[in-house]
């Protein structure tokens, strides 16, 4: 007897969180890893280029997601989805070779590599969108953002136990070979339990009523063009959009430069690599935590404009703290200030993201959070760019200029709370 439809749908949204979750543990475990290991292979002040290694995995995910997405259109989800977890085996292992090699050339090509084939995520969001039901698609929706938690918690704490087990104590390889096998064993149950979730009729360029694949691109370049001037010209949206985008930077700065920090003897705490990996442990458990928990709790209680407000101001607060953590070289105010600068975070993100939806047409709701989508995307591009240069003459200078930053945003979104609403229906003029 075949299963139900929804045993069905039930069994390969579970096994699209295993792959999802797998591979993102390899993700969570190389990425503290990485501007330290760049600095040791040859890039010790060179901020602009360590801030560029960070950025090419974002870079390519931005551009390859749409590129996939098409795809996966056209020859169905989990072909895709198993072509991305075999580039990560590949590509993650291949970091492991770098870092045995000490190769920066090859470092470089690893990230690149690994970001097109992590750019499929948006292809697992559209395998979760095909197996599921209007109504249960925000719920399926979340497995990805849990996944995503859970990879960011446990990727690092794994990382420290491939460094423990093998008794490393400087650079090591086998964070990427354990990432690499991390990501085969997620293709391994992509190949035996994951089903096709188009229809077969929907494959091969689409069906007799869809766009044909000549006209595909064009017609979604087209598209993308009309979605961001439907979210520019939205009142408050626009604003809502830039504060979201300087939000990210700020934390992306944090993100990218507190590995250096946490690392170096002279102006910073000098851990070790285990040591690094269970503050970026630590950092991921809280943000599941507070997003997971307190967001969900609090929600429909508080206005999503004081929300933000309030994560706005505890990130200030947190980047205050770091800089005080810093001076005094404190372990305690260190994980006082991340757990402050993370909540915060955890608090703005959402709460942009309703406010975004509930100002936009019903009828554009999807492409105009699909701006926000690129808009976070381009800010995790810029935000190494900006900060690991400002690392090089004061390693406190990033979070100096991220409170500015949120401070900036911060009076953005006042204006946009004063100027904007939720979007109201027109009313017709007849009857």
């Amino acid at each position: 007897m075949t299963p139900s439809a929804p045993e069905t749908r039930r069994g390969s949204l579970f096994v699209i969180f295993l792959t999802v979750f797998i591979d993102l543990l390899g993700f969570g475990m190389v990425l503290p890893l990485l501007p330290i290991y760049a600095e040791e292979f040859g890039l010790k002040d060179q901020g602009l280029m360590i801030g560029l290694l960070m950025s090419c995995f974002s870079i390519m995910q931005f551009l390859f997601a749409p590129v996939w997405g098409r795809v996966s259109d056209r020859i169905g989800r989990r072909p895709v989805l198993m072509v991305g977890l075999l580039g990560s085996a590949v590509f993650y292992t291949l970091f492991g070779v770098a870092t045995l090699w000490k190769s920066l050339p090859m470092l470089f090509v690893t990230r690149i590599g690994a970001g097109i084939a992590g750019a499929t995520i948006s292809t697992a969001q559209a395998y979760i969108a095909d197996s599921t039901s209007l109504k249960g698609r925000t719920k399926g929706m979340a497995i990805i953002g849990a996944a995503f938690g859970l990879g960011f918690t446990f990727g690092p704490l794994l990382g420290a136990a491939a460094l423990i087990s093998t008794q490393s104590i400087g650079t090591s390889p086998w964070p990427g070979y354990v990432a690499g096998a991390l990501s085969a064993v997620a293709l391994g149950l992509a190949f035996f339990m994951l089903p096709e979730s188009l229809p077969r009729e929907s494959l091969a360029g689409g069906t007799a009523s869809g766009p044909k694949p000549s006209t595909a691109s064009h017609e979604s370049s087209r598209f993308r063009f009309t979605a961001w001037q439907d979210a520019f010209a939205t009142p408050s949206v626009g604003a809502l959009l830039i504060t979201s985008f300087i939000s990210v930077v700020a934390f992306g700065g944090f993100e990218s430069t507190l590995s250096l920090l946490l690392k170096n003897e002279k102006y910073g705490f000098g851990f070790d690599l285990k040591k690094v990996l269970l503050v970026f442990a630590f950092i991921g458990f809280v943000l599941s935590l507070v997003q997971g928990g307190i967001v969900r709790r609090i929600s429909g209680r508080v206005s999503e404009h004081r929300m933000a407000l309030s994560g706005g101001v505890l990130t200030i607060v947190g980047f205050g703290l770091m800089m005080y953590a810093a001076s005094r070289v404190s372990i305690p105010w260190l994980f006082l200030a991340a757990a402050v600068e993370v909540s915060g975070f955890a608090l703005v993100t959402p709460s942009l993201q309703s406010l975004i939806s509930r100002r936009s047409d019903p009828a554009k709701q999807g492409s105009i959070l699909g701006v926000s989508q690129s808009v976070s995307a381009l800010a995790r591009i810029a935000a190494p760019m900006i900060a690991l240069p400002l690392r090089t003459t004061s390693s406190t200078l990033p979070y100096s200029v991220s409170i500015v930053l949120m401070f900036l945003g911060m009076l953005l979104l006042h204006v946009a709370n004063r100027r904007g609403h939720d979007f109201v229906e027109p009313t017709s003029d007849n009857g």
